[in-house]
């Protein structure tokens, strides 16, 4: 009964396109105080947008929430809120042009949970994972995310902070944990934050959770509930991990316009992109349109039913929203692996081309060799379009954050 403190009430997450523009709206009075108002972690997460969900999966745009506060307020004023929407973005672009720290990644935690010598890390690290550590205030954390898909980002700090530094776990296992049970959980965001806690993605510069930080940021009545083990972030001591070579930035050329062939196209909508009726296929003019859950991927992920169910809600929301605009009956499928499900819908129709919009770094994006192959073999060729602002902001994300965010202004200016 502890954990009411936190999740009641309980905060919700928008799942359709509608409810993320009502969404927005109602936070809009807030988004002037955001910058004062931001790091505090207080029940039901009224400070923040909670958007986080619909943006990742694009039910919203980054450009529509930053847009937004504008009606009410002047750029200086929720500049704060505006980067925090592009930080998104930045994570996205940077890793782009590194896809290699994310495999590297996966090949890390493949080891970690596969080698058998690492049993008793695995073992340290389920237990945190379930609430049972020292410190209470981790283990509520620990409970809020696998009962609400959520934890608000001072929260990630705290616990990923914990984790590595006082726990000493791997921090592979730590961000494989919040990718499976965070609603709005980003390969890049994901992957990238915990190696910034951990001193990898800058360099020699990692997180420590404080108590004194804790208790400046949480209400009172939550630290006298959770108090046990708060000694324990008195003076914590940063692990220091072996440094690594800053990975190499590819620049991929950017794609030209597709060549279609009218008549005989189809329309994937993935979970990447769930507002294709606002995106460069709105021009064509399809055959047929098929939506797909990934369920075998989620149940190879492991992901927790909360997770599942809002994404099943949120494609259904792309799929009817697309059904509408293009006047075709869109059908969602989930029963196989997307090579299989596309492979027969393609058939079925007599497809030359699907069209879709290109998947981000990610475990969608690690498929595409496979499907691109599988479908060439039918003759069927697979095209991806690219939102305009995502290939403006891809090549600016050569260095920080704010490096970013100045190249970004500028090019949003002229």
């Amino acid at each position: 009964m502890q954990d009411e403190l936190f999740t009641n009430p309980l905060p919700t997450f928008a799942a359709t396109r509608k409810d993320a523009l009502q969404q927005l709206d109602a936070f809009i009075p807030f988004a002037g105080r955001y910058s004062r108002d931001r790091n505090h972690v207080v029940p039901g997460h009224s400070n923040v947008s909670k958007l986080s969900p619909a943006i990742r999966h694009r039910l919203i745009l980054e450009s529509e929430c930053a847009a937004a506060p504008l009606r009410r307020f002047a750029a200086s004023t929720v500049e704060k809120f505006t980067q925090e929407v592009y930080w998104r973005c930045y994570w996205k672009s940077w890793l782009s042009l590194r896809p290699q720290v994310w495999t590297q990644y996966l090949n890390e935690l493949a080891a970690l949970q596969n080698d058998p010598a690492l049993e008793t890390i695995r073992t340290r690290a389920a237990r945190c994972e379930g609430g049972e550590s020292p410190i209470a205030i981790m283990n509520h954390f620990a409970r809020e995310l696998i009962a609400t898909g959520y934890l608000h980002n001072h929260a990630r700090m705290w616990f990923a902070g914990w984790w590595i530094h006082i726990e000493r776990l791997p921090w592979q296992l730590g961000a494989d944990f919040f990718l499976r049970h965070l609603l709005d959980g980003d390969p890049a965001s994901n992957t990238l934050s915990w190696r910034w806690v951990a001193g990898l993605q800058t360099p020699g510069k990692t997180y420590l959770p404080r108590r004194s930080n804790l208790e400046k940021y949480l209400p009172p009545d939550v630290l006298k509930t959770h108090h046990q083990g708060l000694e324990l972030l008195e003076n914590p001591q940063a692990l220091i991990l072996p440094a690594e070579e800053r990975p190499t930035i590819t620049r991929p050329t950017l794609p030209s316009t597709p060549s279609m062939r009218e008549g005989k196209i189809g329309i994937w909508i993935h979970e990447e992109d769930l507002f294709i009726e606002q995106s460069p296929l709105a021009s064509l003019h399809p055959r047929t349109i098929i939506s797909t859950r990934d369920t075998v991927t989620w149940k190879r992920l492991r992901y927790p039913k909360i997770k599942t169910t809002w994404l099943e809600t949120a494609i259904d929301d792309g799929a009817k929203r697309a059904s509408n605009a293009f006047e075709i009956e869109v059908k969602v499928s989930g029963d196989s692996s997307i090579t299989e499900v596309l492979l027969g819908w393609a058939a079925e129709h007599q497809l030359q081309q699907i069209a879709a919009m290109r998947p981000e770094i990610g475990p969608l994006h690690d498929q595409l060799a496979t499907l691109q192959a599988a479908l060439s073999n039918a003759g069927i060729e697979l095209i991806f379009f690219d939102r305009p602002e995502d290939l403006a902001l891809r090549p600016l994300a050569t260095g920080g954050f704010f490096g970013f965010w100045e190249k970004m202004q500028k090019l949003l200016e002229g």
